[in-house]
């Protein structure tokens, strides 16, 4: 492309404070070096985590940033030693990435890379601790190495993944985030087997992927736990049997859970972030199956006691 290897200017989304409106600029994108790729973002999604992080409430604020992880786009121009990638292609960014050589990347346990694993503080690139843009000479800071709130963004080609290019970018933009990570809690962590009962606790994006995925693995009974009763409907598309809303109960939800599956679930996926969502989830599982439990980044900042999980409230 005739911008390969140029600085480009573009809009982006620019959080100049915590918990300020974000800014449209004109901000400067830098060729990618080494192992990187630039990529032209046509669609980008706003995940809570997003917010979370433009609050800045609960970890070390970095500002100014561009943030955004879940987009869709094209590979417009790559960097020295990328091989995997060609202009053109489609791609989707992903926040904890694959080196391929670490033990991690060669286990099928974990995704926890040791180069490319989600780093929420770092706001610059890898290879060479630098940010790739700027406004008027002035760093901007990249977040969790995909920036997605910008029309071009540069990502290390470990943290992006090739897709069909047949595919819908505005829709499969939530395979990066939302949908992978639901869906792979369930059929990655919990694995929950064929005629099991699963209990989902949040429906939104997330909830319904992880409800999709038990789904998928033949679970029998699919309990989804919310607040707000009007996810219901849209959750029997993905396969919810049983819905629970802990305001409708005066005892914990829990033990509610519990007593509707004769002693527990076989598994509970937790997509809320919320401290007490977790013991709730943790306490419903039957004590003679096994437990799992996914927890969003965005977690509301606080601590589990294993001592004091009697009697918890989920508000």
């Amino acid at each position: 492309m005739a911008t390969a290897g140029k600085v480009i200017k573009c809009r982006a989304a620019v959080a100049w404070e915590a918990g300020k409106p974000l800014s449209i600029e004109e901000v400067e994108v830098a060729p990618p070096q080494a192992m990187e790729v630039r990529v032209k973002i046509l669609y980008t999604a706003l995940c809570h985590t997003d917010v979370y992080f433009w609050e800045a409430k609960g970890q070390t604020p970095v500002f100014p940033r561009i943030l955004g992880h879940e987009a869709g786009g094209i590979v417009e121009s790559i960097g020295e030693g990328v091989t995997e990638l060609v202009p053109g292609d489609h791609v989707l960014p992903v926040f904890t990435g694959e080196c391929k050589e670490c033990a991690h990347c060669k286990s099928e346990e974990s995704n926890l890379c040791d180069l490319l694993r989600i780093n929420v503080d770092r706001g610059v690139m890898i290879g060479d601790g630098q940010s790739r843009f700027t406004i008027n000479g002035k760093p901007i800071f990249h977040f969790v190495g995909t920036s997605t709130f910008s029309e071009y963004t540069v990502i290390h080609v470990g943290c992006l993944a090739k897709i069909n290019p047949e595919a819908p970018l505005d829709k499969v933009c939530v395979l990066s985030c939302g949908i992978s990570t639901g869906l792979g809690a369930t059929l990655n962590v919990a694995k929950p087997k064929k005629g099991s009962t699963v209990a989902i606790f949040g429906l939104g994006a997330v909830g319904l992927a992880a409800m999709e995925g038990a789904k998928m693995a033949g679970a029998s009974r699919i309990i989804g736990v919310d607040l707000n009763p009007a996810k219901y409907e849209q959750a029997k598309k993905f396969g919810c049997t049983d819905f629970v809303n802990p305001k409708d109960h005066t005892k914990p939800v829990q033990e509610v859970l519990v007593e509707m599956t004769n002693g527990g679930v076989d598994s509970a996926v937790e997509c809320t972030g919320n401290i007490n969502a977790m013991i709730s989830a943790f306490e419903c599982v039957s004590d003679v199956i096994y437990f799992s439990m996914h927890l969003q980044i965005s977690f509301t900042p606080g601590h589990i006691d294993s001592c004091q999980f009697s009697d918890p409230v989920w508000s």
